[in-house]
């Protein structure tokens, strides 16, 4: 995948458009929207798990990773799915949950009725550990094991109690692994972003410890390799930046999500110093590396700062979840980008500039390119979880009979489905447009695909990098504050912008306003044009 070509949007099924009145999400209403999704410039969907489940976990506590939710569809569903997304150049990403299932999943249930081949599919102990790991949602759940009186032993959960955690380690398990890739595969998908990445792998070292475990990836590579031109294989791995490459090399994962990079990005803004984005990608040196990562603003879940020091996590909490039950977990915030930035447009629209001027592959969360709202009131992660808003009527264009809804979108406040919704912003200027523009004119510079070098010439609350391709020169400018700010237009070298907001240019400076972006496109670099 190019970075300047390739837009990943990630989609909840539940919650994006639902085709039967019903009040669920549908398959069949992602494909009702994909002409909204090209005309965007989006080139994969990633869809959100839409298997059988437990309904505990947003989909994620699996019954069968092989069956869809009938609430959301069926076979013939994701059929025409991926045949009208194909016509429309956009690859679908299935979401894979592969490090624990639903206790009510059949293996489990196998495994509590005494069937000793089905207990080695899960982690067991007589006596956890007095020190062990860390609860991933404290105090929600305090613990990692859970007493299990069925076979008077305990079982571990990383997650919710509700998630025994799979043995990755055990062949069997593994072949399902690639048995479940497969029906996938078959079925059309483009690839895959893999949960729970780095708890897989630990299991995989325990049985096996060459490569750390990370032999794993290897296999899984392998399930995709030779069936797909440009295979995608996107690994959720919250781990240091120094480790990203032992994920990456090797025929192992096409691509890795950056939580380095995404927590420093928070602490950009929340600081107005670009700085902190150009020394984290001055860290990665590897350049060949550079494409493997994805960046995203928000996401389904919680916007965890764990790789960011205690000051600066407070840092950012004070500044964009000022209050404590905009908080959780102790670590992470749980609101949708726009609340956060206040609703304000031009705000957002340099999020989203900064986003897609980092050489890495972006992720969109539905709904971020119209600022849609959050819900505090619904319980933890969940308030970032709402529906998708598509026009001022009743239900909002998610459901046609609001009544039956699961969840209902949000109505009152400038949040509220009346002012934010796609059919008011789009033909008009807004958000969307400022995101489409963005995405529209990043595909025609090759350039953004190369490796960033940082612009020495830059004030700390202007992003400069400069991005030299084998055809093209581009320099990414982008205004990380309210303030105004002043560039010699000797330091860009003779060019213009291929696109500019809240820019002017004069014979000798240039004026970039507050919160204002650009992508200039040089002619020829100047004698010293002060990158690093």
């Amino acid at each position: 995948m190019q970075p300047h070509r390739t837009v990943i949007y990630q989609v909840d099924p539940y919650l994006f458009r639902d085709s039967t009145g019903h009040g669920w999400g549908t398959l069949d209403g992602i494909a009702e929207k994909l002409d909204y999704l090209q005309w965007l410039g989006v080139s994969h969907l990633w869809l959100l798990p839409f298997f059988r489940s437990a309904g505990r976990d947003g989909g994620y506590d699996v019954l069968d990773h092989c069956a869809i939710d009938p609430r959301l569809g069926d076979e013939a569903s994701f059929a025409r799915l991926v045949r009208a997304a194909r016509e429309r150049g956009i690859g679908i990403i299935v979401e894979l949950v592969m490090q624990h299932t639903s206790e009510l999943h059949p293996w489990f249930q196998a495994a509590r009725a005494g069937d000793a081949e089905m207990q080695g599919r899960y982690i067991w102990t007589d006596a956890p550990a007095a020190i062990g790991p860390a609860p991933m949602f404290p105090p929600v759940q305090p613990g990692v094991w859970s007493w299990d009186p069925f076979v008077r032993r305990y079982y571990r959960h990383m997650f919710y109690a509700h998630e025994p955690d799979l043995e990755c380690g055990n062949p069997a398990v593994r072949r399902e692994m690639g048995r479940i890739m497969a029906h996938w595969l078959d079925r059309g998908a483009c690839g895959f972003r893999i949960d729970a990445v780095p708890y897989m792998v630990e299991r995989a070292c325990l049985a096996v410890p060459e490569e750390g475990g990370r032999w794993l990836l290897n296999e899984l590579s392998r399930h995709v390799a030779g069936r797909l031109d440009e295979p995608v294989l996107i690994g959720e791995a919250d781990v240091p930046a120094a480790e990203y490459g032992n994920y990456v090399a090797g025929g192992r994962l096409s691509h890795l999500l950056d939580f380095h990079l995404n927590n420093h990005l928070f602490l950009a803004l929340a600081r107005e110093d670009a700085g902190e984005i150009t020394r984290t990608l001055a860290e990665y040196g590897d350049t060949a590396l550079a494409t493997t990562r994805i960046a995203w603003l928000r996401n389904n879940d919680e916007l965890d700062l764990e790789q960011l020091t205690p000051d600066e996590r407070g840092e950012v909490m004070d500044r964009f979840a000022p209050e404590p039950w905009m908080r959780i977990y102790g670590r992470g915030i749980r609101r949708r980008l726009a609340p956060m930035l206040d609703g304000d447009r031009d705000a957002l629209a340099m999020a989203h500039a900064l986003l897609l001027s980092l050489g890495q592959v972006p992720v969109l969360r539905y709904g971020d390119e119209i600022g849609l709202g959050d819900d505090l009131d619904l319980p933890e992660r969940n308030a970032v979880r709402v529906p998708m808003q598509w026009h001022a009527g009743a239900g909002a264009g998610f459901c046609d009979h609001p009544a039956h809804a699961w969840r209902r979108p949000q109505r009152d406040g400038r949040f509220g489905y009346a002012h934010c919704n796609v059919a008011a912003q789009r033909g008009q200027p807004s958000l969307l447009e400022d995101v489409r523009a963005l995405l529209q004119v990043r595909r025609d510079l090759p350039a953004l695909s190369a490796a960033p070098q940082a612009c020495a010439f830059a004030p700390s609350q202007l992003l400069a990098l400069r991005f030299a391709g084998s055809d093209q020169d581009v320099v990414a400018l982008v205004n990380l504050s309210a303030r105004p700010l002043r560039l010699e237009r000797q330091a860009l070298g003779t060019g213009d912008f291929a696109l500019a907001r809240h820019v002017r240019c004069a014979d000798d400076t240039v004026e970039i306003g507050g919160y204002g972006y650009g992508w200039y496109l040089r002619d020829q670099a100047p004698a010293s044009d002060g990158s690093t």
